[in-house]
């Protein structure tokens, strides 16, 4: 749920395709997790009028409040992560995740069978 707040809140993908590519997740995971956050009034969904085959997502009060909190566990979590972390030593890491995924981003996604699929 935090992923799907966060993009909404700061990429504003233009519809539910851009999101679930945005998140990671396929489109079909995305709307089990937006099923249920419409559910409990998070966010809001309506055809395209451009595009009747997209949906577009957005943040309701109850969504942006969520995000408000989601997002202070967030930087509390990440500050502890990072406690006596030099910053040498997260650039050097940073750079590592980023070699690992330009070695498989050119790799058949499918071969992979959802295994690596984000869970939000």
């Amino acid at each position: 749920m935090w992923l799907v707040l966060l993009n909404l809140k700061i990429r504003r993908p233009s519809n539910q395709r851009e999101l679930a590519a945005a998140v990671g997740v396929r489109e079909a995971t995305l709307t089990h997790h937006l099923n249920a956050m419409d559910s409990d009034g998070l966010i809001t969904r309506r055809r395209d009028t451009t595009n009747r085959r997209a949906h577009i997502v957005e943040l309701t009060n109850a969504g942006e409040e969520a995000f408000l909190g989601l997002r202070s566990a967030a930087a509390e979590f990440d500050r502890r992560l990072r406690a006596g972390i030099a910053a040498e030593e997260l650039s050097r890491f940073e750079a590592l995740l980023d070699r690992l995924a330009r070695n498989v981003a050119d790799d058949d996604a499918s071969q992979w069978g959802g295994l690596l699929e984000a869970k939000p």
